[in-house]
């Protein structure tokens, strides 16, 4: 991308959110926008599909709080807009040396904090601040799935179907047609840039004959047009790993879209939505459990078999005079840990009261109270509620 283009470009718009929107908001805007456009949903549509390519790179410069910032203090230097027509900038600098470009003092640091604009391009889009042809980090991709309960607990393999930017399959990204190569660019000797006089300063453009690839087709590719790439659709096995919890997003480092001229892939974020289970629920790396106890089991104690995930059970000592909402930890019987290691089994007992009674069970339960009746426990409660 030129300097003019990056400095045009807004960012903020693309994804329709404000310059100060949190990270959470741009990322919102992003899924909403990014589904819509998504080139499997808008099939046969190129303009959906450039739409979802503008969409992806504003996200890959707004949801990195360091490239954010870079690309928010060099349009911030220029007022958010580039408008060539004088030899000097505002506050009377000489744009030549930001850009680092003959036709200035010699280089020096201009007034963004002692750094060029150009080491701030190259910065935001992988060191093609001067050199259009170096190699380039592929964009990072975002992609959801759906786990069980077990799953997220225990962590699973996963299949994606990934569809992005990439080399032209029929070509191999050379832009050629079989049987033929490109040739150097005669016009800016393979740099992929020239320099443009604009008012009395010097600006590194791409080449107009090149477009910034640094080599010339003259019988080009039919499917890519000569222009090198194309759209991939692949399909990925990646881990999730346990312990996961819904909504969360996880990063599957240099699983995102390839690179170009040899550069790392980008990686892949997959948010995760879990289902709920019908017994068990999460706490941290725990899992939790409610068990059902009888009033006997309660007070006189017992020994009652529980559920784990895995589907063996275990068996939990419930000690005599057991209040009702106690937990119980089983060790190691919880979900996984990024450190490979399990959380443990909170089990909380819930004293069962019975709907109906038989004969002779509400009469044993007579005689106990009768047996009971001079222990009150709301003894001195009206008390302590007059904070007596």
């Amino acid at each position: 991308m030129s300097t003019k283009d990056y400095l045009e470009k807004d960012y903020y718009k693309v994804l329709g959110v404000s310059k100060t929107a949190s990270q959470d908001e741009i990322k919102q805007s992003y899924r909403k926008l990014a589904r819509a456009n998504h080139p499997d949903a808008n099939k046969g549509d190129p303009k959906s599909e450039e739409r979802f390519k503008e969409i992806s790179e504003a996200y890959n410069v707004l949801s990195d709080e360091k490239r954010r910032k870079e690309y928010d203090d060099a349009r911030s230097l220029f007022g958010g807009s580039y408008r060539p027509g004088g030899g000097t900038g505002p506050g009377g600098f000489d744009l030549g040396d930001l850009f680092g470009q003959p036709g200035g003092t010699g280089g020096t640091a201009g007034p963004a904090g002692g750094e060029r604009l150009s080491d701030l391009f190259g910065g935001l889009f992988g060191g093609r601040g001067r050199t259009a042809t170096r190699s380039r980090r592929g964009a990072d991709i975002e992609t959801e799935t759906r786990l069980t309960f077990a799953e997220a607990a225990t962590g699973v393999t996963r299949s994606f179907k990934l569809s992005s930017d990439a080399a032209c399959p029929t070509c191999k990204g050379t832009g050629a047609k079989a049987g033929t190569a490109p040739r150097v660019c005669p016009k800016c000797a393979g740099t992929g840039h020239e320099n443009q006089n604009l008012g009395g300063f010097s600006l590194s453009e791409p080449c107009g004959e090149c477009r910034g690839r640094g080599l010339v087709v003259d019988d080009p590719c039919p499917t890519c047009n000569g222009s090198g790439r194309g759209t991939s659709t692949r399909t990925i096995q990646a881990r999730i790993p346990g312990g996961v919890s819904d909504g969360q997003r996880i990063r599957l480092k240099g699983k995102g879209a390839p690179g170009e001229h040899g550069g790392p892939a980008g990686d892949l974020y997959v948010v995760v939505h879990v289902q709920a289970h019908p017994v068990f629920g999460k706490s941290g790396d725990n899992l939790t459990i409610t068990v059902p106890v009888t009033f006997p089991e309660a007070v006189l104690g017992a020994e009652v078999r529980v559920p784990t995930l895995n589907g063996l059970p275990v068996t939990v000592k419930i000690p005599p005079g057991t209040p009702n909402g106690r937990t119980f930890r089983v060790r190691g019987k919880g979900s996984t840990r990024r450190d490979g290691t399990t959380g443990d089994l909170l089990v909380t007992v819930e004293v069962s009261v019975p709907q109906s009674l038989s004969g002779e069970a509400r009469e044993a339960l007579e005689k106990f109270r009768a047996a009971t009746a001079d222990q009150d426990p709301r003894s001195g409660l009206e008390a302590r509620a007059k904070g007596v």
